[in-house]
C-alpha cells in the first residue's frame, strides 16, 4: 500500500506565512531596539559615577559607549525628575579607566554585551538579506511558478474566460428569434453527434458571427446553444484580450483555445468581438500594436482547427462593418446569423418569458403591451417588466396592473417625471406645441395613430406626443415619411399660428426632421431635383478602423442640390402642417384646454376631443391584431 502523500500547503498560504514571519521579525527588531528606552531616565556620566560611589547602583549593562543601569530603589532622577529605577548614560569617547574599579568597589553586578549585539543596526543587514531572498522567491513565482505549478505571470497571461460552465438555459428560454434559432440548430446536432457529420465528410462551420443591435439576445442565444448541446461554454469579452503589455492578448487567445480543445466538444463565445477584430492597417494605430497581434493570433488559432475537433467559436457584435475581412472569410467566421429587433408577436412572447415570476393583474394585456412597444429589444422589454414591478412594489400593490406597465413604458421611453415650476404662459405654450403635433398626426391619413399627449416634463423633454403604428413597418413609403415630417414640425407651426412666435422647444423636432429629410434626399432618392443618387456623407470613423482622410464622393453643386432638396421638403411639410391646423381650429382649441387642465390626455379622450376619423378605426385597441405581421 503506497504511503499517503504529505499535505502540501498551497502557494498562497506559504506566501502569507513567509510575509507574516518577515513582518513579525521587523516589528520585533524595532521593539527590541526601542523598548530599552521606554521607562528609562537618561542621566549624566558624572551623576552616574556619584551614584556608583554612593552605593545606589545595583547592576549595569555595558554596550559599547552606552551604559544601562538599575538603581537599588526608585529615585527621582533625570531632567524630568521622575521616580524610576532604570537609567542610561554614555561613557566618554576617550574611555574611563576608573569605571570598572569603581563598579567593583560598589559591588555592582556587571553585564557586558557584544559590540552592536542588541541594536537595530546590527540586525538591519540580516533583514535586508531576508527581503532580498523574498524578492527572489516572488520573482520565481511570477515567472516560472515558484513553489508550485503555474506562477502569477502565467495566471495573468491566461484568458480569464468563464470556463467549465454548462448553461442551464435552452432555446425555450429564447423567446422570438425563430430564424436565428433555426440557423444554429444544426450546430446543436453537430455538437451532440460530431461523428454523424464527419462520416459523410461534412464540416460544420467553426466560426459563427451573431450580428444584431444591442439587447437582441446574442449572448443568451449563445448560452442556449451550449445548453441545448450540453457542452462546456467558454465566455469572454473582446476587451479582456487587450492589456497594456504587448503579447498578453495573444497569450490569452492561445490559452483560451487550448482549454476549449481539451474539453471538446465545446463552444467558445467572444462577446463584442469588434473590440479586438477591427480592420487592420488603417485608421489610427500601426500594424504592430497589441490589438492587431491579438487579432492575428485569433486568425491563426481558427485556422488550426482540425476537422475532427468539435469546437465552435461564436462571436457577437453590433458593428459587423468594422470587422477585418480576414476574420469574415470562409473557414473562420463564415456564417453570419442576424438577430433583428423583435416584431409584435416576438415582443409578446418575450414579455411572457420575463413576466413568468411577476404576479400580473387581470387588466394586464401583454398583447396590448407588445403592440405599444415598437422598436423595443428583448433587453428593453425585460427592463419594462422590471420597472412595472418596481412601480407596483412602491405602491405596495400585490399585483402588477396595466397602469404600472403604462407608467413604466413612459419612463423607459421619455424618462422619469420631473417636478418643475412652470409659469402659466410657458405652460400654455407647451400645450399649444404638443397639441400642434397631435392634431397634425390625428388628421393626416398616413400618420401613425395617436396614443397619448402630455405636457408632464420627463427626462430632458417638457412634454411628448406618442404615436403607435398600426403594424410593423419594414419599409417606409414616401407619403408616410412626408407626413411624418409634417407631424414633427406641427408643434413649431402651431406656436407660430397661435402665439405669433416660435421657441427653442422645437430644437429636437427640427433636428430629427432635418436628419429624416436629408436621408430622403441623399439616400433614398425621394427628391426629383437630386434623383436616385447616393449622396450621403461618410459615416466611417477612423477610430473604428477606417481611413482618416475621407474624400468627398460628390461635387459642391450636388451638395447644394441636397441642401436645397432638404429645405424644400421641410418647407412643404411645414405648410402641410399649417393647412391641417387651419382646417381644424375647434379640435385644436379643445385639446389645448384639456392639456392645460389635465396635463396628460389618453387615446380614448383624444378621440372624444378631436372627433373620430375613419382612419382611426384600426388604431391600437380598436380591433384585434392579425396573426401574422
Amino acid at each position: 500500500m503506497p504511503a499517503p502523500e504529505k499535505p502540501v500547503l498551497p502557494n498562497d498560504t506559504l506566501q502569507r506565512l513567509t510575509t507574516y514571519l518577515l513582518v513579525g521579525m521587523l516589528l520585533w527588531l524595532l521593539l527590541r531596539g526601542f523598548a530599552a528606552d521606554v521607562g528609562v531616565a537618561q542621566i549624566s556620566y558624572s551623576d552616574f559615577k556619584e551614584r556608583v560611589a554612593a552605593g545606589q547602583v545595583a547592576e549595569v549593562s555595558l554596550q559599547d559607549r552606552k551604559v544601562y543601569g538599575r538603581l537599588a530603589m526608585e529615585q527621582a532622577i533625570g531632567p524630568a525628575d521622575r521616580k524610576v529605577s532604570r537609567f542610561v548614560t554614555y561613557v566618554p569617547a576617550m574611555g574611563d579607566d576608573t569605571l570598572l574599579p569603581a563598579l567593583e568597589r560598589g559591588h555592582v553586578r556587571i553585564d557586558v554585551e557584544p559590540t552592536g549585539g542588541g541594536g537595530l543596526i546590527y540586525w538591519l543587514p540580516w533583514l535586508l538579506i531576508g527581503l532580498f531572498f523574498l524578492g527572489l522567491w516572488r520573482t520565481a513565482r511570477l515567472v516560472g511558478g515558484g513553489l508550485g505549478a503555474g506562477g502569477e505571470l502565467q495566471r495573468f497571461l491566461q484568458s480569464g474566460a468563464r470556463t467549465g460552465e454548462r448553461p442551464e438555459v435552452g432555446f425555450a428560454d429564447v423567446a422570438g428569434q425563430d430564424n436565428a434559432k433555426r440557423e444554429v440548430q444544426e450546430l446543436v446536432d453537430y455538437l451532440r453527434d460530431p461523428g454523424r457529420f464527419q462520416r459523410l465528410g461534412a464540416e460544420v462551420p467553426h466560426g459563427v458571427l451573431l450580428v444584431g443591435p444591442p439587447g437582441t439576445g446574442k449572448t443568451l442565444l449563445a448560452k442556449a446553444l451550449a445548453g441545448e448541446a450540453g457542452v462546456p461554454f467558454f465566455s469572454i469579452s473582446g476587451s479582456e484580450f487587450i492589456e497594456v503589455f504587448v503579447g498578453v492578448g495573444a497569450s490569452r487567445v492561445r490559452n483560451l483555445f487550448e482549454a476549449a480543445k481539451k474539453q471538446a466538444p465545446a463552444i467558445v463565445f467572444v462577446d463584442e468581438v469588434d473590440a479586438v477584430g477591427r480592420t487592420r492597417g488603417t485608421g489610427l494605430g500601426g500594424g504592430h500594436d497589441e490589438r492587431e497581434q491579438t487579432l492575428n493570433q485569433i486568425l491563426a488559432e481558427m485556422d488550426g482547427f482540425a476537422p475532427q475537433q468539435a469546437v465552435i467559436v461564436l462571436a457577437a457584435t453590433n458593428r459587423p462593418d468594422v470587422l477585418d475581412p480576414a476574420l469574415l472569410r470562409p473557414g473562420r467566421f463564415d456564417r453570419h446569423v442576424v438577430l433583428d429587433l423583435p416584431d409584435r408577436k416576438d415582443r409578446e412572447a418575450i414579455l411572457v418569458v420575463h413576466s413568468r415570476k411577476v404576479p400580473l393583474g387581470p387588466d394586464v394585456n401583454l398583447r396590448q403591451v407588445a403592440a405599444t412597444t415598437p422598436g423595443f429589444s428583448g433587453a428593453d422589454l425585460r427592463n419594462l417588466v422590471n420597472e412595472a414591478a418596481i412601480l407596483a412594489a412602491r405602491e405596495q400593490s400585490k399585483q402588477v396592473a396595466g397602469r404600472h406597465f403604462d407608467q413604466a413604458r413612459d419612463k423607459v421611453i421619455l424618462g422619469s417625471a420631473r417636478s418643475l415650476v412652470i409659469q402659466p404662459d410657458e405652460r400654455h405654450r407647451l400645450a399649444v406645441h404638443e397639441a400642434g403635433h397631435a392634431v397634425v398626426a390625428y388628421f393626416l391619413p398616413h400618420a401613425d395613430p395617436l396614443y397619448k399627449v402630455s405636457i408632464i416634463p420627463r427626462g430632458r423633454a417638457l412634454g411628448g406626443t406618442e404615436q403607435i403604428p398600426e403594424h410593423e413597418r419594414h419599409t417606409l413609403p414616401e407619403d408616410y415619411l412626408r407626413e411624418r415630417l409634417a407631424v414633427m414640425l406641427g408643434g413649431r407651426t402651431a406656436e407660430r399660428q397661435v402665439l405669433g412666435t416660435v421657441s427653442s422647444g422645437a430644437d429636437d423636432d427640427i433636428r430629427q426632421a432635418t436628419a429624416l429629410a436629408r436621408s430622403m434626399v441623399a439616400r433614398w432618392g425621394m427628391s426629383e431635383a437630386v434623383g436616385p443618387v447616393d449622396l450621403r456623407d461618410s459615416e466611417e470613423s477612423p477610430f473604428l478602423g477606417r481611413e482618416i482622410a475621407q474624400p468627398r464622393r460628390f461635387s459642391e453643386s450636388s451638395a447644394e442640390a441636397v441642401d436645397e432638396g432638404v429645405r424644400k421638403l421641410l418647407g412643404e411639410a411645414e405648410q402641410r402642417a399649417a393647412d391641417v391646423l387651419q382646417r381644424h381650429p375647434a379640435p385644436f382649441g379643445r385639446l389645448v384646454e384639456a392639456l392645460e387642465r389635465e396635463e396628460s390626455v389618453e387615446q380614448e379622450q383624444l378621440k372624444m376631443l378631436l372627433g373620430q376619423p375613419e382612419r382611426l378605426d384600426a388604431a391600437v385597441g380598436e380591433r384585434p391584431f392579425p396573426d401574422s405581421e
